[in-house]
């Protein structure tokens, strides 16, 4: 079988900084912006940036539904920041018309570090990722509330989960894609592979 191609939702928010990290962890990457894009791909990353815009233009492209429908199916999807909250299964203060894709068994909280002037970085030891801890960069980041029994945590930050995996979806509050460190989307990588 030849190498999965990894799509990257390329509606709002960082983009180009995933496709730059999925092809340093050595995958195959490409923006999808449609549904025939999305049908095409093995794996999702849903990146960071507004989780409200990002939920409406997915539904304007005709791509919240079948969002939901491959998630459903098993494909693997990971979400950073706002991709995050796409996953989740609930937000605890959604903003006027904003949807989930769901998919992890997961309550969580928008913009819970503080604003964008309180935006930090914090080494996290990470369960699943090798070596030295991970450079975490908080930018009006949302944590996990709590969990369901299926979901694992990953990493934690003041006691808040900051990194979750549900069956072949990972999340995390942080932005890996802004670091140089590509480990976490080699981790995402490797999950796309296992499930091809």
């Amino acid at each position: 079988m030849s190498e999965p191609l990894i799509g990257v939702l390329a509606l709002q928010g960082d983009v180009r900084e995933h496709l730059a990290a999925l092809s340093g962890a050595g995958a195959r990457a490409e923006p999808v912006r449609r549904p025939e894009e999305l049908a095409e791909v093995d794996g999702l990353v849903l990146p960071g940036g507004e989780s409200t815009t990002m939920s409406k233009l997915a539904a304007v492209f005709g791509l919240l539904e079948p969002l939901r429908a491959r998630v459903a199916a098993g494909m693997p999807a990971y979400g950073s920041c706002a991709g995050m909250i796409m996953l989740a299964d609930k937000i605890l203060d959604p903003r006027s018309g904003q949807e989930t894709v769901g998919g992890i068994d997961m309550i969580v909280r928008r913009n819970a570090f503080g604003r964008q002037n309180e935006s930090f970085e914090a080494p996290l030891d990470l369960a699943d990722v090798d070596g030295e801890p991970v450079r975490g960069v908080f930018i009006r980041a949302p944590w996990v509330e709590s969990t369901g029994a299926r979901v694992r945590v990953l990493a934690r930050y003041e006691g808040h989960p900051v990194a979750v995996r549900q069956d072949r979806l990972l999340a995390t509050s942080f932005h890996p894609e802004l670091t140089g460190d590509h480990r976490v989307h080699a981790l995402f990588a490797s999950m796309v592979r296992a499930a091809g």
